[in-house]
């Protein structure tokens, strides 16, 4: 048989020639993104506005111990999920807190949320470490740019088929990263959508985002580092985790629970999406009290609490989320994934970021 004629499927084609994809935001959807799309041999930036990868998947260190003050704890339920977790091995450890429980406003236990065969799983030593860990790779090839905020997306000045990215560093400074074939926002819905707005890109995009919604949260922090540790199974609830129907409260957890953490007893108190909206320009410090005023009446714990914080997201629980894994543009080139495309679960993050990746690959 001659070269000629031989059969169109014989015949091997090229690979794809590397892009330049610039992803903002180092949460799990964007990490996951963007390891996705650099195994696949694509030139990857991150840009990422605070000092490090995690995005609610954070953790506040302080001298009483650490805090997770986003998200609490994952389940995994999708086989992708738990496929990318076994290549962490010794990150993931169960909490004993399986079974949360469910409180009345008068703190009273009413009943079980989850079933006990539904593992809770926490990052050791503290939820960021998992996110952060995915991005080591990324970090030490100088493709995580941290402190680094995209202020706008535009053509590219050189190339105007690409993008450039205009973004603000420590100290207000200023830079212009330029040359990329695709940009994935993988930030909040608001965010990406105010970013688009205001950049005058996409307004497919923008349209397909625009309905998101995603609740804020005051989150309070406690610790109690005068308790004695043999009494600490005596101070307060003898349980661990519990959702809450308390008007202002609607999680507590007892962060000294959590494998791998300082016994310091220590508790993250999240507020109801209701009442952070409707407090979520009040004083920090009037939040704090009225907030440390709601814990004592749902666990019993009046003592003062030697360390009190609290920190505000803006964008925390999903409460209209887009339906489906993500939002893309194909002929602007422009994506967006996150958490709120499926809900607001850890594990949503994870897979929305992994099917942006496979739709841009």
């Amino acid at each position: 048989m001659t070269p000629k004629s031989r059969p169109a499927s014989s015949k091997k084609s090229k690979p794809p020639a590397p892009r330049r994809i610039a992803v903002v935001g180092a949460g799990i959807a964007g990490i996951a993104c963007a390891r996705t799309l650099a195994q696949a041999g694509h030139q990857v930036t991150v840009f990422e506005k605070s000092r490090g990868a995690g995005g609610r998947m954070s953790t506040r260190d302080t001298e009483f111990g650490s805090f997770d003050h986003g998200t609490q704890y994952f389940t995994v339920r999708d086989a992708r999920f738990e496929k990318a977790l076994a290549s962490s091995p010794g990150l993931i450890r169960p909490w004993s807190a399986s079974t949360v429980r469910i409180l009345d406003a008068l703190g009273r236990v009413v009943a079980s949320a989850l079933p006990p065969k539904e593992a809770h799983w926490v990052a050791t030593p503290g939820m960021n470490a998992l996110v952060r860990h995915w991005a080591q790779p990324l970090d030490d090839a100088g493709q995580l740019l941290v402190q680094t905020q995209v202020t706008r997306i535009e053509p590219d000045a050189l190339h105007p088929e690409r993008w450039q990215l205009q973004t603000e560093g420590e100290g207000a400074s200023s830079h212009v990263h330029s040359g990329f074939d695709t940009v994935v926002l993988a930030v909040p819905a608001e965010q990406a959508h105010a970013l688009l707005v205001s950049s005058q890109q996409s307004p497919a995009l923008t349209a397909q985002i625009a309905p998101v919604n995603v609740a804020p949260c005051w989150t309070l922090m406690l610790a109690f580092p005068q308790v004695p540790q043999p009494t600490l199974p005596l101070l307060g609830p003898h349980w661990n985790a519990a959702r809450s129907t308390h008007h202002r409260i609607a999680w507590l957890a007892r962060e000294s629970s959590k494998p791998g953490r300082s016994q310091i007893e220590r508790w993250t108190v999240q507020a109801s999406p209701e009442w952070s909206e409707r407090h979520l320009e009040d004083d920090a410090e009037r939040v704090k009290a009225k907030l440390i005023k709601a814990f004592s009446e749902v666990t019993g714990i009046r003592a003062e609490p030697p360390y009190a914080e609290v920190h505000r997201w803006r964008f925390a629980q999903t409460t209209e989320p887009l339906g489906k894994s993500h939002a893309w543009d194909a002929s602007a080139r422009i994506g967006a994934c996150g958490d709120w495309c499926l809900g607001h679960r850890a594990e949503d993050g994870f897979l929305s970021g992994l099917e942006m990746a496979l739709a841009i690959i």
